[in-house]
């Protein structure tokens, strides 16, 4: 009869945890039992984690029989060393040497100007001419003088050479002479100051004071004179490219108002840096046989700074960066399956940039497959497939 008893117990025992088993989330909320509640999680919690399990087993058994897959889509380049030329980009000024603006040596009237605004005139050439006020007369009567002393101090030569005459003749002859030939020669230098000349050959590029008109030696401005066969760009770098940008480095000048562009070299570098903004000056040579070059045309200047002969270049766009600030890429390894490949994260170290792309100075080697469009999609180790190889031909 306990035996009875006892069984009729369990049963009791265990319906009534299998009711509480059974019971709705619902019935469970309205009774408040907490811990039937969290009984109720756990047991939910354990076969959400049981149909987890499942389900993984189940990807990795269909991703091992399913052959028609959906594979991350990828776009791929061959990574190849090619030679990379950095250029510094800035803003120059044209100029020349030979621009320049006469000004007279003699003060007088401006009696005669000999060109016209435009005409091409010859080292040497008279341009201009200065009232000399009468210089030229007085000039006259000393060279009559000098032509004087010269035939006496001559015949006063001949006679001492015989022997006749005193010492002391020949000698006066001869001072007398002799400064009659340097006071010609100041003079001549100072009637010669009336004359503007050309300092060199070129184009008269203004007429800046009319015939007639009274000027001062060293402040009237008479005649503007400019050659523009010796042109330069003209500009200021900063000087930490000082190490880069040396004589003969290659320059690509463009001239926007021009529309055109020359190759040229750097001709002359600057040895003083200006304390006020930090840059040295260099020099340009610009070749001007058409003429259309002018002082003071703007220029944007390319300048070779840095070369390197086995270089790898990627888009810039593809590069992303993690949490430590480090930049990153991925390669990709080619798997069994055609057009398949397995995607690896490669730190790498960049250089410099020029235009979309930047130099690698560290990561990559030669002939590394680079993940292209697609890049920000995909996972390190993730399996993806190649649509196309950028650099195949």
């Amino acid at each position: 009869m306990k035996k009875i008893y006892s069984l009729l117990l369990i049963i009791l025992v265990l319906a009534s945890c299998e009711g509480k088993k059974n019971k709705s989330i619902e019935t469970l909320i309205s009774e408040g039992n907490i811990e039937e509640l969290r009984a109720k999680k756990s047991e939910i919690l354990l076969e959400q984690k049981k149909i987890n399990d499942q389900a993984k087993q189940l990807d990795i058994e269909i991703a091992k029989l399913d052959k028609t897959k959906k594979l991350p889509l990828v776009t791929t380049f061959l990574a190849e060393e090619a030679i990379f030329n950095h250029y510094l980009e800035v803003q120059g000024n044209v100029q020349t040497k030979k621009n320049i603006v006469l000004h007279p040596e003699f003060s007088g009237i401006l009696n005669r100007i000999y060109v016209k605004e435009g005409q091409q005139v010859s080292k040497g050439q008279l341009l201009a001419t200065i009232d000399d006020g009468g210089l030229s007369e007085q000039l006259a009567q000393m060279q009559v003088q000098e032509a004087l002393a010269k035939t006496t101090f001559e015949r006063q030569e001949r006679l001492w050479s015989q022997k006749i005459g005193s010492e002391i003749q020949f000698l006066q002859a001869k001072a007398n002479y002799e400064g009659q030939q340097k006071a010609v020669a100041q003079m001549r230098s100072q009637v010669g100051k009336t004359a503007i000349r050309a300092p060199f050959s070129g184009i008269i590029d203004e007429i800046i004071t009319e015939q007639g008109t009274v000027v001062t030696a060293g402040q009237s401005q008479i005649i503007r004179l400019i050659n523009l066969r010796d042109m330069y760009v003209e500009a200021e770098i900063p000087e930490t490219y000082i190490k880069n940008i040396k004589k003969g480095k290659q320059v690509s000048v463009f001239f926007p108002i021009l529309g055109e562009t020359i190759s040229t070299t750097v001709r002359q570098v600057g040895n003083y840096i200006s304390p006020t903004n930090r840059t040295f000056k260099i020099e340009i040579f610009i070749p001007n046989k058409k003429g259309i070059i002018k002082p003071n045309l703007t220029a944007k200047l390319k300048i070779n700074d840095y070369t390197n002969e086995s270089a790898i270049l990627i888009p810039q766009s593809i590069i992303s960066e993690n949490a430590e600030g480090e930049q990153y890429v991925y390669v990709a390894a080619s798997s069994e399956e055609e057009n398949t490949a397995t995607v690896k994260r490669v730190i790498i170290e960049t250089g410099k940039t020029q235009g979309d792309f930047v130099e690698i100075v560290s990561g990559l080697n030669n002939n590394d497959i680079i993940v292209n469009e697609g890049a920000r999609s995909v996972q390190d180790g993730q399996t993806v497939k190649i649509s196309s190889k950028d650099n195949d031909e």
